[in-house]
């Protein structure tokens, strides 16, 4: 967008004159939006972000679904219906390609943990905040969102799984035989199917400390939430406490699992077995971290974006430890030590 476009978009958004307002690129993701601080001294800033060409579409693979209305408001109507923190949006312009959003500031969950004394305190309140939005999600399904119409389900699984055969083994140099891919492969359908077999339910996809940005009061704010689909509970769970970005011991892993356990049952999701669960946490880890760790590789070589590399190895060493707590995936595991250094 030029800057004019922006200014009047934050002129639009604040009633503040926009002609001296300032504008500034925010850093992107791995996504294909992109954002903008429009600001102005004295007054309050926003963030403007461009959508991309084709809005509707997820950026990450699932089925094609009705496009209907543009994914991010959907879903996030339906999460401040559920008492989740998200964005305010202050105009919307989707149909000329943006939307004005409140601006949440530059600190990131991660960031924030870097001067926290306490990531107890902080990982507990995102573990409160998300263990209560699925029991409410559960028991106040909606049909209307979009996230409803999509889900993991097992062809999903298999083309992550094979996403990480072709980007994060192949694409990284390792030549396994013939014999060795099928076994791998008899191995990702097994989990595949045993995902797929687990009650779904709304899921975020990307909750974790790049997508929880905390203000200065402290409250947190979700982000990123557009390719929201159904998954099973631990989904989200996996994706915040085996975050590519930050690395938690297994004690405090396993602290806030059940601190999950005892939020979702007190919002009324019903009590759940520890042991199955966290087991089924460790096998869901396997599966998302070497899609994680495909997906790194897939950014570098297909959107020459190579900032994402050094999260492959932090994402490897969360299989190597959920493939030792899962004996039925042994072969797989002696393959994956062969041929992957960080899995031996």
């Amino acid at each position: 967008m030029i800057d004019d476009k922006l200014r009047a978009a934050y002129g639009e958004a604040t009633g503040a004159a926009g002609d001296s307002a300032t504008v500034t690129r925010l850093p992107g993701g791995a996504g294909n939006r992109t954002y903008w601080r429009v600001s102005k001294q004295g007054d309050a800033s926003v963030v403007v972000m461009e959508l991309p060409a084709e809005p509707a579409r997820s950026e990450e693979a699932s089925k094609p679904e009705p496009a209907r209305e543009l994914p991010f408001l959907n879903v996030r109507r339906y999460l401040a219906r559920l008492g989740m923190r998200v964005p305010a949006l202050l105009v919307d312009r989707s149909q000329a390609g943006y939307l004005v959003l409140e601006d949440l500031g530059d600190v990131t969950f991660g960031k924030a943990l870097q001067g926290s004394a306490d990531w107890g305190a902080m990982y507990g309140k995102a573990i409160d905040v998300i263990a209560g939005v699925r029991a409410r999600a559960e028991q106040a399904p909606d049909a209307g969102c979009v996230a409803f119409g999509r889900a993991f389900d097992f062809d999903l699984y298999q083309w992550e799984f094979e996403h990480f055969i072709e980007y994060g083994l192949l694409g990284r140099g390792a030549r396994p035989g013939e014999a060795e891919l099928a076994e791998l492969r008899r191995a990702f359908t097994a989990v595949s199917r045993e995902l797929y077999a687990a009650p779904r339910g709304f899921t975020h996809r990307d909750y974790q400390s790049s997508n929880i940005m905390v203000l200065p009061t402290g409250e947190q704010v979700v982000i990123d939430f557009q390719d929201a689909l159904l998954g099973p509970r631990q989904y989200d769970l996996v994706a915040l406490l085996r975050d590519s970005y930050v690395e938690l011991e297994r004690p405090m892993v396993e602290e806030m699992l059940r601190r999950y356990l005892r939020a979702f049952a007190e919002a009324g999701g019903g009590r759940l077995p520890e042991a199955e669960f966290i087991g089924f946490f460790d096998l869901l880890t396997v599966q998302r971290k070497l899609k994680d760790a495909g997906r790194f590789v897939f950014i570098d070589r297909v959107k020459k974006n190579p900032s994402f590399l050094v999260h492959i190895p932090p994402s490897l060493r969360y299989v190597k430890g959920a493939l030792a707590r899962r004996p039925e995936l042994a072969a797989a595991r002696e393959i994956l030590a062969r041929h992957v250094p960080e899995l031996r």
